[in-house]
């Protein structure tokens, strides 16, 4: 297990030195869409996009030019349970990348004609999603699965919930949610342990400890749903899923194998095999999982031609009851593991990702899991826990499903 600090005030810091010309700084913070009040839908993502727009000593232009003059790169994102802020920079530009998030993380003043232009910047991406069904439909179908509860929440907002922000609301979500124990810094670069903490401690360090009385609300109450909506668009699209183990499961790594093997990214899964390349009945067919801290979603997607709807369902429900009822050969679970494990180390390679993933650790688990570690605990999964898990979840009648089509 790889060591977490604790500074003074709370704040948890990761640390993996690396011999690389390029380092990567982040601030994790769990918070996301989910910890909203009710009616402030989408303000978790406009504190993401308005905490850039000026501190006390630097207007938004100084903020970018800052890391941008040295080559650097500013990024940040947000989730359902999470908000990422990060740097990416010359390894000699590391104490200026800390500095500078540092100041916008802690100083930020959200100017109030900045939060105007930047309501219409967000306005252009909720119209831009809307146009983009492929994408929509995934909102959607969490909505539709998650109804009524925190986790269904639009990410984006909504038009009428954005229009009314204001500078407040920002302050009192970030008083809510950006406390200490909620926050996780992480770095992956060249410089030593001693010399990172030494600066965090020196720009993170001063803030008072604050603990957070946030109850998140569990969700209970999952009722299959089936819904068909009218769009006009040139394919049909369908998103169709069930709720599935949260991050702390022990069984979320067999779901990600078989997830994996069912639908991931590669060309020879499963359902991709049996629907396009074998029938060409689809142009796209991908099957994704992603957990929460209490919950989960496994999700099948396929667009295809209207007519071939039926087809790509009858087929997928084939391919599910296959793994319900057949076990994995030694073989076939050994090229399994191997294919995900492979895909695994590529991803690693690039260190954003890993210094995110080692934050993300240690945000949610209060440990690190190395590379080689995981690695053994897939290795160790067997042929019967999968069969398991397809029992559990891979059931179309436990389905939600979604459905664009003319």
């Amino acid at each position: 297990m790889h060591p977490i600090h604790l500074l003074p005030n709370g704040i948890k810091l990761v640390h993996k030195q690396i011999d690389a010309p390029i380092s990567h700084f982040g601030i994790l913070i769990n918070a996301g869409t989910r910890d909203e009040s009710e009616h402030y839908e989408g303000l978790a993502h406009f504190v993401e996009h308005t905490i850039f727009k000026g501190t006390q000593k630097r207007n938004a232009g100084q903020v970018i030019r800052y890391m941008e003059n040295v080559g650097g790169e500013l990024n940040a994102s947000t989730s359902k349970e999470e908000t990422y802020f990060h740097a990416s920079f010359l390894s000699s530009d590391t104490e200026r990348a800390i500095e500078l998030l540092s100041d916008i993380f802690f100083n930020s003043t959200f100017p109030e004609k900045e939060l105007i232009k930047e309501k219409d910047v967000i306005l252009e991406e909720i119209n831009y999603y809307n146009d983009s069904p492929a994408e929509l439909i995934f909102d959607e179908f969490e909505t539709l699965i998650y109804n009524g509860h925190p986790l269904g929440k639009n990410i984006l907002g909504t038009k009428k919930s954005i229009k009314k922000f204001k500078r407040d609301d920002i302050l009192q979500f970030i008083e809510s949610n950006y406390r200490s124990e909620n926050i996780v810094l992480s770095y992956v670069g060249q410089y030593s342990e001693a010399k990172i903490l030494k600066w965090c401690l020196k720009y993170f360090g001063h803030q008072p400890l604050t603990s957070s009385n946030r109850k998140r609300e569990p969700f209970t109450q999952y009722i299959p749903q089936e819904l068909v909506k009218k769009k006009n668009t040139s394919q049909a699209h369908v998103v169709m899923g069930n709720i599935a183990y949260s991050l702390t499961h022990e069984k979320r790594y067999p779901l990600l194998l078989l997830t994996n093997l069912l639908g991931g990214p590669g060309l020879n899964t499963r359902l991709n095999q049996a629907i396009r390349e074998k029938k060409g009945l689809a142009y796209t067919v991908e099957a994704s999982y992603n957990p929460f801290s209490d919950s989960g979603l496994f999700t099948i997607y396929v667009g295809c031609d209207m007519n071939m709807i039926q087809k790509c369902l009858d087929i997928t429900y084939k391919e599910l009851a296959k793994l319900r009822e057949q076990k994995l050969g030694t073989l076939q679970l050994q090229y399994a593991k191997k294919q995900f494990l492979g895909q695994m180390a590529i991803a690693n390679e690039s260190k954003l990702n890993e210094m995110l993933s080692l934050g993300r650790s240690a945000l949610f688990f209060n440990e690190i899991e190395t590379l080689e570690e995981a690695i053994a605990s897939f290795e160790a999964i067997q042929s019967s826990t999968l069969l398991d898990v397809a029992n559990e979840i891979l059931i179309p009648d436990q389905f939600t499903m979604l459905t664009y089509c003319k």
